[in-house]
């Protein structure tokens, strides 16, 4: 199995994935309707938001269009440089960590583009898949479906602590899904392999420049 069919196979059940659950989450559950999963530290816990992963935002109208917008550009240039390592054939750690974050940007710019048309508001009630009149907003102006909460440690900050003296503490507070996780887990594993990963892309390219001369 060549590694563009790999990557194609990466890509495609990420994204069917991510979308699966993410509907699932639309058409079931209530804005910010928790599920305990495991007891109290795994949770599904329905949120969306205007801007980036794990729940960042980016405010403003201008925000939400420049946010798409870089979003398009993004998963255009990684598919770009994906081609590109797949032809100068890199290891394939590295053409699969790239595949990971391309799935993920494609996933959550699915919902940016497209929710807003096809599901109904899901505040005070589940959304409605295709609504009549209408859907919530329009194109690129649709919000990110974030479901997955690991709250594992909760306590207190200790008064002494600047700024958060005495505050609630929870770890891990962000609430992400599939996609973010999918480019974490892309860029983390670049980052701990690159010595190996782009070694060996420049030996290939070092032998292909023998093999021409």
């Amino acid at each position: 199995m060549s590694n563009t069919t790999k990557a194609i196979i990466i890509i495609s059940a990420i994204c069917i994935i991510d979308q699966v659950i993410k509907i699932w989450v639309k058409t079931t559950m209530v804005m910010g309707q928790e599920i305990n999963v495991i007891g109290n530290w795994f949770i599904l816990h329905f949120t969306e938001n205007n801007g980036m992963a794990f729940g960042m935002d980016i405010p403003g109208e201008f925000g939400k269009i420049m946010l798409s917008l870089f979003r398009i550009i993004a998963v255009v240039g990684i598919a770009f440089y994906l081609r590109f390592l797949i032809k100068k054939l890199a290891p394939f750690g590295l053409v699969f960590s790239v595949s990971l974050i391309l799935a993920g940007a494609i996933g959550n710019i699915l919902d940016s583009a497209f929710y807003g048309m096809i599901f109904s508001d899901s505040w005070g009630q589940v959304a409605q898949l295709f609504p009549e009149g209408g859907g919530y907003s329009s194109l690129l102006h649709g919000r990110v479906v974030d479901v997955f909460y690991f709250p594992i440690l909760r306590s207190t900050w200790p008064d002494w602590f600047p700024f958060w003296g005495g505050q609630e503490l929870i770890f891990f507070r962000p609430v992400f899904n599939i996609a973010d996780s999918s480019i974490t887990v892309g860029v983390i594993t670049i980052l701990f392999f690159q010595r190996k990963f782009f070694r060996a892309l420049e030996d290939n390219k070092n032998n292909e420049t023998e093999s021409n001369s």
